[in-house]
């Protein structure tokens, strides 16, 4: 009988046992090619946006004495946030060891180092809140918004800032503010600005108000050029301006509608509203410059695309078509004046309009979001009280400019004092193509 019995559980089992295999393997996570496929396409767009992209939209509007200098600190960022993405900063920013949803403690502003080195990283490993892809692909998704972050800040102090500084400078930079800011907004659960319900799609938090604040911060430390605002200092060449805008223009959309982490309707929709909100943007600034200086200009209607793009960017997953109409042409209006006449008053020296485009228009759509994600005005979140969720968004808003600009204060006052920020008077009158890398952008 003992023995039956063994044998009649040994038939069972074998009977059972792949049964079972199959179940196991029906319910592990499984790769969507789709969604890779997508997110592939959106991470090279990204990067594009830096490279060649903005080196262009900033190197056509400095002077022809320094447009090397502006596009070799683009490429040099590139390189170096990299590597520290890949060292550390990947786990800073979305290692959620020790996070825990309405508990604020350490681990709520800052990740750990669980994914240092990117320990465990491996190519079966995916990732995704839905569909699923390789975590590779979002290490490095994510890895070009965290180069082209530091990148905008160039264009505030453009023309003055030495190489050396500037290349400490974005590394401690991004280890202490620009990490742990996206840490806090994106890391998920118990992230500090996460579990306080901050929308912000794709990173007019993360990226530009972070990018808009540090810059102003960094040109009011540096100090104006020489020659501000008396001495002329027209854009060289505006053809590689308008090509640069052209490029984020197309770059950005893997920007928003990468930031769905899937090939889906969101995607989709985010596409839409980018493609929206830039057009009126673009549209606003140049009829508000028509109407104010009698001419629209190149050099005006290519910042209003990047006004728009940015000002979308928050609410891009969140908003509908005319939510994203009336954010575009907000966008182009107001961030027209604050890059004209508002700098003109206070007087700074932000060079290329860090702060007038990334900085105010980062800060309009994060709290536009709030307004038009709400089903009622034709949005696709879910804000029920308008009024409670625009608080939120100003709270995020005005957590992220106070850390920004103490913690960038002190990372640039720091090092002035122990290596000097600034190129001297002569090296800045021969241009910093010469003085900081020997060559120049045209040989005649």
């Amino acid at each position: 009988m003992t023995l039956r019995k063994f044998a009649g559980l040994g038939a069972l089992l074998s009977f059972v046992m792949p049964g079972l295999a199959m179940a196991e393997e029906a319910a592990a996570p499984v790769l969507n090619s789709g969604d890779t496929a997508w997110m592939l396409t959106a991470t090279i767009l990204v990067l594009f946006m830096t490279i060649p992209g903005l080196a262009l939209f900033y190197g056509g509007m400095v002077r022809s004495k320094n447009i090397l200098s502006v596009m070799m600190q683009c490429f040099a960022i590139t390189g170096l946030i990299s590597v520290l993405w890949v060292i550390y900063g990947y786990s800073i920013a979305f290692d959620t060891t020790g996070m825990e949803q309405g508990v604020v403690n350490f681990n709520s502003f800052v990740g750990g180092l669980g994914k240092a080195f990117l320990a465990g990283v491996t190519p079966a490993s995916i990732t995704g809140p839905t569909a699923l892809f390789p975590e590779a692909v979002f290490i490095t998704f994510q890895m070009t918004f965290a180069i082209i972050t530091p990148a905008l800040i160039v264009g505030a102090f453009a023309e003055r800032m030495k190489f050396s500084a500037m290349l400490i400078f974005m590394g401690v930079w991004f280890t202490l503010v620009y990490a742990p800011i996206a840490h806090m907004v994106w890391s998920g659960n118990g992230g500090l600005m996460w579990d306080w319900g901050v929308l912000d799609f794709a990173g007019g938090t993360v990226v530009h108000i972070n990018a808009g604040i540090a810059g102003l911060v960094a040109c009011l430390v540096l100090g104006k050029r020489k020659g501000f605002p008396t001495t002329p200092m027209a854009p060289h060449n505006l053809g590689y301006t308008l090509m640069g805008a052209a490029m984020l223009w197309v770059g950005w959309f893997g920007f928003n509608a990468g930031s769905a982490v899937a090939a889906n309707g969101t995607a989709g929709m985010a596409m839409l509203v980018t493609q929206i909100a830039t057009a009126a943007a673009a549209l606003g600034w140049m009829f508000a410059e028509w109407i104010t200086h009698g001419k629209p200009s190149a050099l005006g209607i290519a910042s209003g695309v990047v006004a728009g793009l940015v000002a979308i960017t928050p609410a891009a997953g969140t908003v509908g078509p005319m939510g994203a109409l009336v954010i575009g042409l907000a966008a182009g209006v107001v961030c027209f004046f604050c890059a004209t006449t508002l700098k003109r008053k206070l007087g700074y020296d932000d060079s290329l309009d860090a702060f007038g485009v990334h900085g105010i228009g980062g800060i309009l759509g994060a709290i536009l979001t709030g307004v038009f994600a709400a089903p009622a005005l034709g949005g696709f979140g879910t804000v029920t009280d308008i009024g409670a969720q625009v608080w939120i968004q100003f709270k995020g808003v005005g957590f992220t400019v106070i850390y920004t600009a103490v913690v960038t204060f002190i990372i640039l006052k720091v090092l002035d004092a122990v290596m000097g920020l600034r190129v001297s008077e002569e090296e800045e009158a021969v241009g910093l193509d010469l003085a900081q890398h020997n060559e120049r952008g045209y040989n005649l």
